[in-house]
């Protein structure tokens, strides 16, 4: 059975923002792993943090100089720099019930089987702001934390591309394609409107 990096939704309102990465992970130094660059194959950098479960991972199974795909959380403040935690590696072969003697296959076949690609992004929460001009939305994500107080816990996409006004407050479900720093609207569906009013 192949593992999918991106997890089916389990309720029809939750909330969230992963996606997959082809690159190579380069430290700031080698004192300190868990900081650094994504480096994509076509030599992007996005300024990477590897979240606590996935740095073991990284310690002892990681080959800094090989690119793998990785599953990662997109954080960002505007269009011009997106920043990912990694939450973990997504190898078919190593980490999965899978033949290894279909080392022939490519990762992104595999992919494809799964109805996904490489720079591919899932974000479902609510649609707060739509700039018209800039053709920008942006996307609060909530955590699924039972603290519902820690208020930052909570946090906003920005995201390239553009949705009806009458959208605001809605609950979306968003396709979305990484295009260097920037995260870009492929499709959307509207999962619930006003959704902020049944809160």
């Amino acid at each position: 059975m192949l593992k999918n990096p991106i997890p089916q939704v389990t309720n029809q309102l939750q909330y969230r923002a992963i996606g997959i990465i082809n690159g190579k992970f380069t430290p700031h130094d080698g004192e300190q792993l868990n900081r650094g660059f994504l480096v994509d194959n076509k030599g992007e950098k996005i300024e990477t943090v590897i979240l606590g479960k996935a740095l073991s991972l990284l310690k002892k199974h990681i080959d800094l100089n090989k690119s793998y795909f990785w599953v990662v959380y997109p954080k960002n403040k505007n269009t011009q720099n997106l920043h990912l935690q990694v939450a973990g590696v997504w190898d078919p072969y190593k980490l999965n019930n899978f033949p290894n003697d279909s080392s022939k296959t490519k990762f992104s076949k595999l992919l494809e089987e799964l109805d996904l690609r490489d720079n591919y992004f899932s974000v479902r929460g609510e649609l707060v702001f739509v700039n018209t001009q800039k053709k920008e939305i942006v996307i609060k994500i909530c955590s699924a934390s039972k603290l519902k107080k820690l208020k930052n816990k909570n946090f906003k996409l920005v995201i390239k591309g553009e949705l009806s006004l009458e959208l605001l407050n809605s609950f979306v479900s968003l396709d979305i394609n990484r295009q260097g720093n920037a995260l870009k609207l492929l499709s959307y569906e509207v999962i619930e409107k006003d959704f902020s009013k049944n809160i």
